[in-house]
């Protein structure tokens, strides 16, 4: 019996996999800029968080948190479309090549299919068909020669709501223990272990769509995340009085 090949399982691929790029920016963001506001009062003092109440660092942190994704959101939805724009307008200039120019097309496309390791007679064959299917050409040189995927399968609007609902999901956490208890040093260490929770399971989904293993994708979170905290709270420490 062959041995099973490693990597993401079909169920593991999907619509979560397209959109895992904006779910990792979204949810790490949300993570470390709504706990760098609960950090900064804690690194205060207790005095910090204490004197001004758990209904104040709430209405920072929801602010920040909604207000912070509402702008990666929108971030991601311009960028998106700037982005189709771009490869629009590229592709229109390597079809009307294909049809004008359809020699030169041929000599780079055997270059880049030798170079690909296919034998040069193939090539050529290859090549020459290629050349009687402009469209086709175009998309071929848009991939190997340009290097530009298509990125018009997701349209911008559902990248830049991705964005935003990962950013909120996985950014309340820090938040969350100050909806439960009273602003002492002990709910800041709660948070501090909430917030780690988080970046596990950001960690953790990146581990599931990707061929990463678990130690990678979740110590890469961890410890991107964990440095921006840390230097949240080291702000919050040097404005101590």
């Amino acid at each position: 019996m062959p041995e099973a090949l490693e990597g993401p399982s079909p169920e593991r691929m999907g619509r979560l996999q397209e959109y895992l790029k904006q779910i990792v920016y979204g949810g790490n963001d949300g993570i470390v800029t709504t706990f760098a506001v609960v950090a900064g009062f804690a690194g205060l003092g207790a005095e910090g968080a204490a004197t001004v109440g758990s209904i104040a660092v709430l209405l920072f942190g929801l602010a920040n948190l909604f207000s912070d994704a509402t702008a990666m959101g929108l971030g991601e939805f311009l960028s998106s479309r700037s982005e189709q724009d771009v490869y629009r307008a590229t592709l229109a200039k390597e079809r009307h090549e294909a049809r004008h120019n359809p020699e030169y097309l041929k000599t780079d496309a055997v270059g880049i299919l030798t170079m690909h390791g296919v034998d040069e007679t193939d090539a050529r064959d290859m090549a020459a068909t290629m050349a009687r299917n402009p469209d086709f050409m175009a998309d071929f040189m848009m991939q190997y020669r340009v290097g530009m995927a298509d990125p018009t399968a997701d349209g911008p609007v559902a990248r830049g709501a991705m964005t935003f609902i990962a950013f909120v999901v996985f950014g309340a956490a820090p938040l969350l223990p100050y909806f439960l208890l009273d602003p002492v040093p002990a709910t800041f260490r709660v948070s501090v272990f909430a917030t780690f929770a988080a970046l596990v399971a950001l960690g953790t989904l990146r581990w599931q769509v990707t061929n990463a293993t678990l130690a990678r994708a979740v110590g890469e979170s961890v410890l991107v995340g964990g440095i921006c905290a840390a230097v949240a709270y080291g702000v919050g420490v040097a404005f101590r009085v």
